[in-house]
């Protein structure tokens, strides 16, 4: 549609408002609210039969799939996946993208990727050995090289992450290996996930090398089965992750490295996240928790909230640890402070600042680091943490602290709980609102349908439910 189309259509109904024909239907004369249709591109893709191979134009709304088959976006089609659409996987399948991916879910009909009839299994304690959610049944949204953008907006990927039998046509995916359930690989391309879910997966969830990003107000819950990042950024990508609630990773929730060398640096600011009792299955020492900065990743992180994770934020600055070689993080362009680190365990306080890393103290951060840290504190020194313990409650509304219930490893969902903030909460103003989120080159564009919805500021209140409303809508 032209501009000369669209303007001639928005005179016509402006016409019609002067004539009176354009009203309510009550005798109050109010003003209409006019909908906007779901974004419609090419045909209908039919769903009275299972799908898989090449695949381009609408899935309409409220429709189900069925896939036997890798599903194949090819480059230069577009794929629009409107509201409440649900795509069942019948075996371990993915969709390859090479062109472009709009899954345009709202608050009231999200989408749906998972497995064919999956079942959460969320209480507290649920085995990880048996539990649908690590067990990989399906493949993976695979952003390929030639993906320049893929949208994601209220969708849940759910249960993936499964062996690829035939390899698709993506780099960086190998046969007999697991895959990843969202996949981006293009520095030059723009990957927005916002508003969604992100449940299970066999290792990464999500697996980002290269690409301009926002990754906002999502939830994240049982991410890897015995290692993986939820956000798991390699070099060539540079954006924002805020807003964000990540619950029960094997490893970290966010982390940050410039390894793989592509262009430009990855430059990650991660803000106003919280983190909960993260990185308990992962069992290789200093490995996960909250926060990780390695090999050359450069950016800032304020205002997250974490708590009950195994470690405080990574940042490596020394090149061997317990006979690993690793590679410093870009520490002289890493800004970060205003964060909370509530633990209930002894273990966990003796590592909000991790042993043999170089995170350094800030005197914003909570607990105050003098309040616990010895005299002469050394970065990445063994220290007694037990004056740390249970200091600064954040005082969530509904998820009680001190932890009451099995081990800090058993919570992984979100469940019943509630992770606003009372209006008593300590964390409230406690933030640093100053800086502006990182601003990509080129920009993201700000767009219902081809970008990001909205690109949320820092807030003054630590944590991804900022007491103004505007963070994460879960």
């Amino acid at each position: 549609m032209n501009l000369l189309t669209t303007a001639g259509r928005g005179a016509g109904l402006l016409a019609l408002a002067s004539m009176g024909l354009l009203t309510s239907c009550n005798k109050s004369n109010e003003d209409v609210q006019l909908s906007t249709p779901p974004l419609t591109v090419g045909k209908a893709v039919d769903n009275s039969a299972p799908i898989g191979g090449p695949v381009k134009g609408t899935m309409k709304q409220d429709l189900s799939f069925e896939v036997n088959a890798d599903v194949i976006v090819n480059a230069g089609d577009t794929l629009v996946i409107q509201p409440g659409v649900k795509v069942n996987f019948l075996g371990n399948y993915n969709f390859v993208i090479k062109g472009t991916l709009l899954s345009l879910g709202t608050a009231t009909k999200p989408i749906y990727f998972a497995p064919k009839n999956f079942v959460h299994t969320d209480q507290v304690g649920a085995d990880p050995a048996t539990d649908p959610a690590y067990q990989g049944k399906w493949g993976g949204i695979l952003g390929d090289v030639t993906c320049s953008l893929m949208v994601l907006k209220w969708t849940h990927v759910e249960g993936g992450g499964g062996t690829v039998i035939t390899s698709p046509v993506s780099a960086g995916i190998a046969n007999n290996k697991n895959t990843y359930p969202i996949f981006f690989q293009n520095p030059q391309g723009v990957f927005d996930l916002e508003d969604s879910w992100v449940y299970g997966a066999t290792d990464d969830p999500v697996r980002i090398l290269g690409g301009r990003i926002n990754v906002m107000r999502n939830t994240w819950e049982k991410g890897g089965k015995t290692g993986g990042e939820y956000l798991n950024i390699k070099s060539g990508t540079t954006g924002n992750i805020a807003y964000n609630l990540f619950i029960g990773s094997a490893t970290n929730g966010s982390k940050a490295s410039n390894n793989g060398g592509k262009n430009p640096q990855t430059n990650i600011y991660m803000y106003n996240n919280t983190y909960v009792h993260n990185g308990y299955r992962r069992t290789s020492a200093g490995r996960g928790g909250s926060i990780n900065y390695e090999e050359g990743s450069r950016g800032m992180y304020y205002n997250n909230l974490m708590v009950n994770c195994k470690y405080g934020p990574r940042v490596v600055g020394s090149g061997n640890y317990l006979g690993n070689v690793l590679v410093v993080a870009d520490t002289a362009n890493l800004k970060y402070g205003n964060n909370l680190n509530y633990v209930d365990s002894l273990a966990q306080t003796n590592e909000i600042y991790p042993t043999s890393f170089l995170t350094k103290p800030q005197v914003t951060d909570l607990p105050l680091p003098s309040s616990f840290l010895p005299t002469g504190y050394k970065l990445g020194q063994v220290y007694n943490g037990s004056a740390a313990i249970a200091k600064n409650n954040p005082q969530f509304v509904g998820f009680s602290l001190p932890f009451a219930g099995k081990r800090l490893a058993d919570v992984n969902t979100v469940g019943t709980y509630n992770f606003h903030l009372s209006s008593t909460s300590p964390v409230i103003g406690k933030g640093n609102a100053t800086f502006a989120p990182l601003a990509t080159s080129p920009a993201i564009p700000v767009n219902a349908n081809y970008g990001a919805t909205a690109i949320n500021p820092p807030s003054k209140d630590l944590g991804a439910y900022p007491t103004d409303g505007s963070g994460n809508q879960h």
